[in-house]
């Protein structure tokens, strides 16, 4: 499955946890809660996946951790916030660069309705793409 495909299976399955659940529960319910969503959907999911860094000469094991990766191809960043700031896509953008995978979204479970806490963030395009 192409990283498009899962994007959809991922944002499908946010709209109808949060329709079910609501907002206001922590990020971490959230988590479990997608991350099983997604694997009966016949998806791989990776929790808190830490990703190793480089910089200059050095390599850090664990730069920062990815909430989940989804068939090792789309990363997904969740927020349980009333507003999203505008750091966050810029976060994500970077996991995105750091770690070389080219999807992710950022899953704001905290809005009013779900279809307005996914943001799409795509990497290595001509110029990144923050929609």
């Amino acid at each position: 499955m192409d990283e498009n495909r899962i994007a959809a299976e991922i944002v499908d399955a946010a709209i109808a946890i949060h329709r079910s659940l609501g907002p206001g529960l922590l990020e971490s319910v959230y988590e479990t809660v997608l991350a099983r969503e997604l694997a009966l959907r016949g998806l791989r999911v990776a929790r808190q996946v830490p990703v190793p860094i480089k910089y200059q000469d050095l390599q850090f094991e664990e730069g920062f951790r990815a909430d989940l990766i989804v068939d090792d191809l789309v990363i997904v960043e969740l927020k349980s916030l009333e507003a999203l700031h505008p750091v966050h896509p810029k976060q994500l953008l970077t996991y995105l660069k750091l770690s070389d995978r080219r999807l992710g979204l950022l899953l704001n479970f905290g809005a009013g309705l779900m279809r307005e806490g996914i943001v799409r963030i795509v990497n290595r395009l001509p110029d990144a793409v923050v929609a």
